[in-house]
């Protein structure tokens, strides 16, 4: 166990997506240092896992490359992935957090040349793009990783994989041997920005999803459409690339349901909006059907919701989806019932991208020390404590409003360090 002890006002950021980002670069700015951590091999969290932000659909290289550099450049910023908080001492102003920082098994002289990965015989299924494709044992998390530096899944190491990574590196970066560390730190106050994960579909029996290649989820879409995803941006039916003549899109996937996710997820009609984008892209006249119980896009977003509903091949039928059931054929067809006429449909469609809904990652993985969260797992924030929530670990936001929010908790924390 190594002591590092930060100076006085230090502020510790937990989870290393757009909001940890913001939080750290919004206090780090203005004077405070700042410790900031990501469980992950890289930052950039969801965000870099996207094909474009709404509504200018522009990629999220525009944000996140334009955050590396500031976070590179600034000396108060002290960074460190694949960590986790281990424990919380002491209180506000004066907080001891011992953090766990997973081997890597790639050291600091790794130039992310390829070549390790090159001779790796050994392959997982790659968990940025959903396990849609394989990736090597040895592999950058991803294209913009920052740190640009890969990472080894060791138990995924065949003996000959091993020796194989190991022997093909020409910069002596490759340690297996690589153990756990554990860091202590000062800090005045604590925010957590630890994000959202995409609510497991496979819970919502009645839509299939995982009993059929045709059915996929919003994030999925997302990695399907990216130039550096699964398919290299062609947006076709997994399994048997059939391009795409009709496809429906289920919204509140688990969302405003009391088996599953209670509230609304906010940004998942925004989502599939974006997406029909890239639909039409491709091909102009493939049918669009989108299932929804209400249609959420307040304020600035009702000229792009305006937009895609005046498309003449896209139906939008107001009423939550019963039953997918796969096709001989390798399609689908959707079973619901419109809210507005009664009438009962059944529609065939060649894929079906489900809008689930987003879910705090605090209560997936559970809080790590005692923490007040809601009956969602939302964070709550404890201004007396200096404890703050930001972004999606406070409710499910946008990004636009997750960076708003995260500034917000910046300012918060620095005023618990300057008491």
């Amino acid at each position: 166990m190594t002591d590092e002890q930060g100076t006085s006002g230090a502020i510790l950021v937990v989870g290393g997506g757009i909001s940890g980002l913001t939080a750290a670069l919004e206090a780090a700015e203005v004077g405070n240092d700042v410790v900031l951590i990501e469980k992950g091999p890289s930052f950039g969290g969801r965000v870099a896992q996207l094909n474009k932000y709404f509504p200018k659909l522009c990629p999220p290289s525009c944000g996140l490359e334009i955050n590396f550099k500031r976070i590179k450049a600034n000396r108060r910023i002290r960074t460190y992935t694949m960590t986790t908080v281990k424990s919380v001492a002491g209180g506000p102003g004066n907080y001891e957090v011992t953090l766990e920082i997973a081997p890597r098994y790639v050291n600091s002289n790794c130039t992310a040349c390829g070549d390790c990965a090159a001779a790796c015989p050994d392959e997982i299924p790659n968990a940025f793009n959903f396990g849609m494709n394989m990736s090597k044992a040895a592999y950058l998390p991803h294209e913009m990783a920052f740190p640009r530096r890969y990472v080894i899944e060791k138990a995924s190491l065949s003996s000959a994989g091993a020796e194989a990574v190991k022997s093909a590196c020409k910069y002596d970066a490759v340690d297996l041997d690589m153990k756990t560390e554990t860091v202590k730190i000062q800090v005045a106050s604590i925010i957590w920005a630890t994000g959202w994960t995409p609510y497991d579909a496979k819970k919502i029996d009645n839509l299939k999803f995982g009993t059929s290649d045709a059915i996929i989820t919003n994030m999925m879409m997302e990695r399907m459409a990216s130039a550096n995803g699964p398919t290299k941006g062609v947006v076709s039916r997994p399994g048997d690339g059939k391009a795409i003549d009709s496809i429906a899109f289920v919204q509140c996937a688990g969302s405003r349901d009391e088996n599953h996710l209670e509230y609304c997820s906010h940004i998942c009609c925004m989502a599939t909006f974006k997406q029909m984008t890239y639909v039409r892209e491709q091909y102009p006249d493939a049918k669009i059907y989108v299932f929804y119980i209400d249609l959420r896009t307040p304020g600035k977003y009702e000229k792009f919701r305006e937009e895609r509903m005046s498309d003449a091949n896209a139906l939008f039928i107001k009423g939550k989806v019963a039953q997918i059931n796969s096709e001989s054929d390798g399609g689908v067809t959707v079973i619901a019932e419109n809210a507005v006429t009664g009438e009962k449909l059944s529609q065939k469609v060649d894929m079906v991208v489900l809008a689930t809904g987003m879910q705090p990652e605090l209560a997936v993985q559970g809080a790590p020390i005692a923490m007040n969260l809601d009956s969602s797992g939302f964070v709550i924030s404890d201004m007396d404590k200096g404890i703050i929530a930001a972004g999606c670990a406070k409710k499910a936001a946008d990004v636009v409003t997750t960076t708003q929010s995260s500034t917000a908790a910046a300012l918060k924390a620095i005023q618990v360090s300057r008491r």
